[in-house]
């Protein structure tokens, strides 16, 4: 880090250390590490200004005034920076140029206070001729960015903590609503609702496999499929509506539908017709580049391409960013400089020759028309790109194929379209009765890749490293890849009129598929379609629905869990403009207009508040009404019904506090008590059909099973299935409740005792006296004389044994109170277990957690070598439940699969999350003694 009378302040330690490398002497270069301030929590607020800032930490009635404060994690940052200002005379505010990086800049100039020249200064990429003309280019901070920033700030905030205390209130307790996560689960659900309510419909066609010869006089054969009957068009599956029936079109189109018997008699009476060309029809094929990428695109290639999640994407790309590889990763642009242009150009014909670029340069238009950053587009940096091989040790895995895939891109903007011809062929056959059956096949000769060789598509279309191919090559490889076909295949020469014979006709079913759940790729599409957030939100966005448990994923599919139905039932049902996507994306569109100067963030805030009469008294018309009234006058909410999802013949999934359960309204008991059965954590909604509700139902999944009567007690054993696993239970004798004035009005039930079951019982074949045994539990071992480690006297101590969440243990306590545990090998110990072996364990040190480790226990389950690292990958069994390790990066099997169930591939592709998400942060206590006390007020 260079010394000198120049402060710059950019946000990362890895940026500063970039920036100071190319600045020199004369700059001093430091890291905000993000915002230095922010919204103070309402607990954070001092006694005085509890009035007007303690509900959301802004005073709505002065203008949604903020009250900000640095947080303690921040106050030595700060410090440091203003021990660093007044040996300066010039601060440089070097943040990103979006209106994250603006806030941050202006809160800097707030909070330090700087009575030397500042100066804004600002770049799109990391290299050293960037940051140098940056300097020569400096500007003041644009309050119009900042007041957009700090709006969507505060209107996060309204937004949360007006909406989430009603979730807390009849869903749960710990849940959010926000602006964007809400309507992004919304999206979600509705696409499981769909998939709940599809009904699958199944139609047939025939295929043929038909011999010719090819244009060397050599037999070839090729695929063709029945595409109508008799004058009507063979139906498939877009003539089906969401309910398995022809859709009204479908008729209007004289469509035939094939059943299974139809289509086998037609492939049988085909099997020996003769084939007539009926036409042969050849046009001319064209595939043109996709733009360079933005946020989004990105995010969705590098989903679809690599697997890599939204967030993964992100934090590779800053890291690609920051150690100056790429352009800046938050953009809507598709706009490529100059100097890129022509970066690109002079790779395009180093690596694959002048025949593969285009005529002349290209440049792409942005046409989303709430584009907000004057940026470029994501690129690589400079004057002239590195090639991925240069990369190659330098990077992270991840960063490397995020970077390749880039530099694909970018080259491929810049050369020539794929071009090739499409030949479609169709063909007729007697059906008998039926009339006459046609088929048709199809088959693209891509003759020059184009763009095709950059980006991989091709057959042999990998990118080259960059030794391994000059100018030359690439012009022969053009020739070589000159026939090069799609997945398609060619066809042969034919002409009409010409007779063809069948190898092979068969008949092929098919069912109609309910719509595709989201992916992370295709609900940031459609995100961005909608005009909902913003792309460079929308990882943090993603990783918020599934921490908050609304989400959880399944290979790449997003699955909504029975509370997300719960939650989205609210929000739609009493709150439907605040998860509208219309209305959602209304808000973008006025973030944006102050961020143009065009609006006030008081004047937006002011109407989305209090509504269009400016305060609540005068917003009477619900339309116009904003968030205070409609949650004032919100009304009684039906928690029961929130929180009830039907799924048909008196079926519905009911969310409860402890998760959700499956009643029967069809069979209730005499106190009107439904049938009950657990969920099956890995089941998806849409899995959950009246036919498997039964089943569960019937199988009594969730249903006490009686064993018998506690002989001492009176009372009922039963065996039960929980959200846990199975249980046993002893249910005692009803008691007389208060006094004998409200004997004949009260009874009081007292709570079960409660014990699970050993991994080596089973619900169906535990018996009486074993379930005695469980709920005797804790076992008293015995008693015997100890010496006090700190006094040296004997005391008596005594040893219990149990089991415990996390297995079999035992517990020795004192005379004073002070106990320690010890765990048992097996769950059959404690019934073993004697005060001989008791003290054995005791004088063992103990091992577990943060202590020395003990015998290993063996892996669950071995997956075999990760491919991405080469290391062997093992499902273990930890302190927390199962988890997947490679040695090194450890991840918690999630809760839709079990050790056995996971898929290798599934599993590796969790550790590679995890691994890019780098160590987790552990909290650290940070205040004590009067600091404590002060955060506490």
């Amino acid at each position: 880090m260079g010394t000198g009378n120049k402060l710059v302040i950019v946000e990362s330690p890895t940026k500063a250390k970039k920036i100071g490398g190319y600045l020199g002497s004369g700059y001093t270069v430091m890291a905000s590490v993000g915002h230095i301030r922010d919204l103070a929590q309402p607990s954070q607020i001092p006694a005085d200004d509890k009035a007007r800032f303690g509900k959301f930490g802004v005073d709505v009635d002065d203008g949604f005034k903020p009250y900000y404060i640095v947080d303690g994690d921040k106050k030595k940052t700060v410090a440091e920076l203003k021990k660093a200002l007044k040996n300066s005379d010039e601060l440089y505010l070097a943040t990103d140029e979006d209106r994250e990086g603006e806030a941050i800049a202006w809160h800097l100039v707030q909070t330090l206070k700087p009575k030397v020249p500042v100066k804004r200064m600002v770049f799109h990429e990391m290299t050293k001729d960037a940051i140098k003309t940056s300097l020569g280019n400096t500007r003041n901070v644009d309050e119009d960015m900042v007041d957009a920033q700090e709006t969507r700030r505060i209107l996060d905030r309204l937004y949360g903590y007006e909406l989430s205390p009603v979730l807390w209130r009849k869903v749960g307790p710990g849940l959010s609503a926000g602006r964007v996560q809400s309507v992004a689960t919304r999206l979600i659900v509705e696409r499981e609702r769909e998939r709940m309510a599809f009904v699958r419909a199944s139609y047939w066609d025939v295929t043929a496999v038909l011999g010719a010869t090819d244009a060397e006089g050599e037999p070839a054969s090729f695929e063709s499929r029945m595409v109508s009957l008799g004058g009507k068009r063979l139906a498939g599956s877009k003539d089906f509506s969401d309910d398995g029936k022809l859709t009204p079109s479908g008729f209007a189109d004289n469509v035939c539908q094939l059943d299974e018997a139809h289509a086998n008699a037609l492939a049988k009476l085909l099997a020996d017709a003769t084939f007539t060309v009926a036409s042969m029809e050849t046009k001319p094929y064209r595939r043109r580049p996709l733009p360079p990428f933005t946020t989004s695109t990105l995010q969705q290639t590098a989903g679809n391409r690599l697997s890599m999640s939204s967030r993964q994407t992100m934090r590779a790309a800053q890291g690609l960013y920051e150690n100056g590889y790429i352009t800046y990763m938050r953009t809507d642009s598709v706009t490529l400089s100059q100097e890129a242009i022509a970066a690109a150009r002079d790779a395009v014909e180093y690596h694959f020759g002048k025949s593969f670029l285009s005529d002349g340069p290209k440049q792409y238009v942005t046409k989303t028309a709430s584009a907000q950053e004057a940026h470029e587009c994501i690129r690589p940096a400079g004057a002239r790109f590195h090639d991925p091989a240069e990369l190659s040790g330098k990077v992270p895995a991840d960063q490397l194929k995020l970077y390749t895939l880039i530099w694909q891109r970018t080259l491929a903007s810049q050369m020539a379209d794929a071009t090739g011809s499409t030949a479609t062929v169709r063909l007729s056959a007697p059906a008998g009765e039926d009339g006459e059956a046609m088929f048709q096949a199809s088959g693209t000769v891509i003759e020059f890749p184009g763009f095709m060789k950059a980006t991989g598509e091709g057959r042999r279309a990998a990118a080259p490293a960059a030794s391994s191919m000059g100018a030359g090559d690439g012009e022969a490889a053009a020739k070589r890849a000159s026939r090069e076909t799609d997945d398609n295949g060619s066809l042969p020469p034919m002409q009409t009129g010409d007779r063809l014979a069948a190898s092979s006709v068969e008949a092929d079913g098919h069912e109609t598929q309910p719509p595709a759940r989201y992916t992370e790729a295709s609900l940031v599409k459609t995100l961005e379609a909608k005009g909902i957030g913003r792309p460079s939100t929308y990882a943090s966005i993603i990783s918020t629905i599934i921490d908050r448990g609304y989400v959880y994923e399944r290979g790449r599919a997003l699955i909504p869990s029975w509370l997300a139905f719960s939650v989205i039932k609210l929000l739609e049902t009493k709150f439907p403009k605040y998860v509208d996507y219309q209305f959602t994306a209304d808000m973008e569109n006025g973030l944006d207009q102050i961020a143009h100067g065009q609006e006030t963030g008081r004047d937006w805030l002011t109407h989305f508040y209090f509504g269009s009469g400016g305060d609540a008294a005068t917003s009477a018309d619900e339309a116009h009404a904003g968030l205070q009234q409609q949650v004032a006058q919100l009304g009684e909410i039906d928690a029961r019904a929130i929180n009830t999802i039907d799924i048909g013949d008196g079926l519905h999934v009911r969310v409860g506090r402890y998760g959700p359960y499956l009643e029967d309204m069809n069979h209730v008991d005499a106190a009107g008590n439904p049938k009950r059965a657990s969920l099956p954590d890995t089941m998806a909604p849409d899995e959950l059909t009246v036919q498997v509700g039964h089943e569960l139902i019937d199988s009594n999944a969730g249903g006490p099973r009686e064993l018998g009567v506690d002989p001492a007690s009176g009372g009922t054993v039963e065996v039960r299935n929980g959200r846990f696993g199975p249980y046993v239970a002893l249910v005692p004798l009803e008691t007389d409740g208060g006094s004998s004035e409200t004997k004949s009005k009260k009874t009081t039930v007292p709570k079960p005792k409660m014990a699970s079951l050993f991994k080596t019982m089973s619900p169906e074949s535990i018996t009486l006296d074993d379930a005695l045994k469980l709920l005797s539990l804790p076992r008293t071992v015995g008693v015997y004389e100890e010496a006090n480690t700190e006094t040296g006297e004997l005391g008596e101590v005594t040893v219990e044994a149990n089991n415990g969440r996390y297995g079999p243990y035992l517990t020795k306590t004192g005379a004073d109170g002070k106990s320690e545990t010890r765990s048992l090998a097996s769950e059959d110990e404690i019934f073993t277990v004697d005060v001989d072996k008791a003290k054995e364990l005791f004088a063992q040190p103990k091992y577990g957690r943060g202590r020395g480790r003990g015998t290993a226990k063996p892996p669950l389950r071995e997956l075999g070598p990760d491919p991405e690292t080469g290391k062997n990958v093992t499902i273990k069994d930890g302190f927390y439940g199962a988890y997947i390790t490679d040695g090194e990066t450890n991840r918690t099997v999630p809760k839709q699969y079990t050790a056995e169930s996971i898929e290798p591939a599934e599993a590796f592709h969790l550790l590679a999350e995890k691994r890019a998400a780098g160590p987790s942060k552990r909290g650290r206590r940070k205040t004590t003694g009067a600091a404590a006390k002060k955060t506490a007020e």
